[in-house]
C-alpha cells in the first residue's frame, strides 16, 4: 500500500468515526434535532467517499508498484500482467486464447509473480492459453 493510499484510507476511516460520534451525541441529546443533521452528514459523507474513490481509481493505476517477476525454472514463464498464449514444450505452438486478453492488465498489486518449477507459468493478470507438454 502506498503512502497516498494510506492517507486516503485513514481519511475515510476518520470521516466514518466522526460521523458516527456526531450521530451518537446528537441522538443522546435530542433525537428530533439529529434527523436533519444526519441527512446532511450522510449526503456529505457519500460525496466525499465518491470523490476519494474516483481519485484513488484514476490516480492509483499509474502509480501502482510493479510486482517482482521471476522465472527461474527450466522453460518457465512469469509475467507481471496478462499472458495471451504460452508454449514451453518441444514441437508445440502457442494456440490463440479462446477470448481476447486485455492489452493492459491491471498490476498484480505488488505481489510477487514467480514461476520456479520446470515449465511453470505464472501471471499477475489473466492467462489465455498455456501448453507445457511436448508434442
Amino acid at each position: 500500500m502506498t503512502g497516498r493510499s494510506k492517507v486516503l484510507m485513514w481519511t475515510g476511516i476518520g470521516l466514518c468515526v466522526a460521523g458516527a460520534a456526531g450521530l451518537v451525541v446528537g441522538g443522546v441529546l435530542d433525537v428530533d434535532a439529529t434527523d436533519p443533521w444526519a441527512s446532511v452528514a450522510g449526503g456529505a459523507a457519500g460525496l466525499v467517499g465518491l470523490a476519494l474513490t474516483i481519485y484513488a481509481l484514476f490516480s492509483g493505476a499509474s502509480g501502482a508498484p510493479h510486482a517482482s517477476v521471476t522465472a527461474s525454472g527450466a522453460r518457465s514463464v512469469a509475467a507481471g500482467g496478462s499472458i495471451g498464449a504460452v508454449a514451453t514444450g518441444d514441437g508445440v505452438q502457442a494456440v490463440a486464447p479462446p477470448t481476447t486478453v486485455p492489452d493492459s492488465a491491471p498490476p498484480s498489486g505488488g505481489r510477487p509473480v514467480t514461476a520456479s518449477a520446470e515449465r511453470s507459468v505464472a501471471a499477475g493478470g489473466d492467462i489465455g492459453s498455456v501448453s507445457t507438454g511436448d508434442a
